[in-house]
């Protein structure tokens, strides 16, 4: 409800029957399906190194490559416009995104299978890459903060707590809670049979490791803004009594694309998140799995590791047109991985006609987001939708 630019993150299943009726070039990539400007981050890769990448998969399935970078130009257009810039700032942002992407396509194009797939895109050459000393400033003081942080010091005091020599994770309702619907043996039951699931999707190695560790606690989540309305398990592992982190089990539902681009070919929702996680990034969480509890499906992942969101509403538009620039190489570098990289490159050609055209598109399209979100709210205030405000 507070805006269009949270409306336009809530709704994939909107932007995807309106993409769907589109023409397409008939190309497909493993697409992102949520693509939008606030799904891109950096992270810690197992060698803590901290790349720039997109870091929700929710909805990913094989699909036309268009689909994602027109939903990631809007975002731009509709992000600018919320943070108040000018019309053609905005629009600015969505071109420095599809350039972005063009340029690297035609790049990836060019390089061996083995080149792609070892393709990072570090940070630290992003931060280099900044003219602005306030915001190259701020961007490694994140960084450092971030990097610095561990799970038992940091987190864990945030997270759990210790009476009476039992560890537990801390309620904080309405977004944490424990569950009451089932008696506490059933539950504990349950949780530990889809646990022993999530396991074996593991290499053995990471079975090992996991086996060091004993779930304590496990409370449900209220998780973000397009995910509202689903499960989201926390889990609190500990290894010893200062060696704890936590997972994170999302419930995972059919791909809002799958209407339009097909089945998933994968049984378990939380598997197709999973497999298309691990072909767009460059580096995945290593825990990261997939199970099923009582015929709902989730994928697995810790939770809270170094992860670096970025403050985009804090953006100025020539922040706003760099930030751009890098989800669009990180797109391009995620579509080329599965495929299609030449044909794609072929079809965008060496001119600014396609990002001219697709910036085009992203102003009309968020007009369009500004008239759905106040039929939304029309339709809220007329008693159709139901809403829970906090207090």
């Amino acid at each position: 409800m507070q805006s269009p630019f949270a409306f336009f993150r809530g709704a994939a299943s909107i932007m995807a029957a309106d993409l769907a009726s589109l023409p397409t070039s008939g190309i497909y990539v493993q697409a992102c399906g949520d693509c939008h400007l606030m799904n891109f981050g950096g992270y810690a890769t197992r060698e803590r190194r901290i790349v720039f990448d997109i870091n929700d998969f929710d909805e990913t399935l094989p699909s036309p490559w268009e689909w994602d970078i027109k939903r990631l130009a809007a975002s731009f257009v509709i992000a600018g416009r919320h943070n108040g810039f000018k019309i053609a700032e905005a629009r600015k942002a969505a071109v420095s995104c599809v350039q972005s992407y063009r340029e690297h396509m035609q790049g990836y194009s060019e390089k061996k299978v083995l080149e792609m797939w070892y393709e990072r895109i570090d940070t630290e050459a992003l931060i280099a890459s900044v003219n602005s000393r306030t915001w190259k400033k701020s961007v490694q003081d994140r960084i450092a903060k971030e990097s610095a942080r561990t799970i038992f010091e940091d987190e864990f005091p945030k997270m759990a707590s210790v009476k009476n020599g039992k560890v537990s994770i801390k309620d904080n309702p309405p977004l944490i809670f424990h569950q009451s619907t089932l008696g506490f043996a059933e539950y504990l039951q349950t949780i530990r049979k889809a646990f022993r699931r999530y396991r074996e999707t593991l290499t053995n190695d990471l079975k090992s490791l996991l086996d060091h560790y004993e779930i304590k606690d496990i409370a449900w989540k209220v998780a973000g803004v397009g995910s509202v309305g689903t499960r989201c398990g926390i889990l609190l592992m500990m290894a010893g009594d200062d060696d704890a982190f936590f997972l994170q089990a999302k419930e995972a539902r059919r791909s809002v694309l799958e209407p339009y681009a097909g089945k998933s070919k994968y049984q378990n929702c939380g598997q197709r998140v999973v497999a298309g996680q691990r072909l767009m990034q460059s580096a995945s969480d290593m825990f990261l799995g997939w199970t099923e509890e009582r015929g709902s499906h989730f994928y697995v992942r810790q939770l809270r590791d170094i992860k670096i969101k970025p403050h985009v509403e804090a953006f100025d538009a020539p922040v706003m047109a760099v930030y751009a620039g890098w989800c669009g190489w990180a797109l391009a570098r995620a579509h080329a991985k599965s495929g299609g990289a030449a044909m794609i490159s072929g079809y965008l050609g060496n001119t600014s006609k396609f990002d001219e055209a697709i910036a085009s598109f992203a102003e009309t399209y968020a007009d369009q987001n500004e008239r759905d979100h106040q039929d939304f709210l029309k339709a809220i205030h007329a008693g159709k939708i139901e809403v829970y405000e906090e207090q």
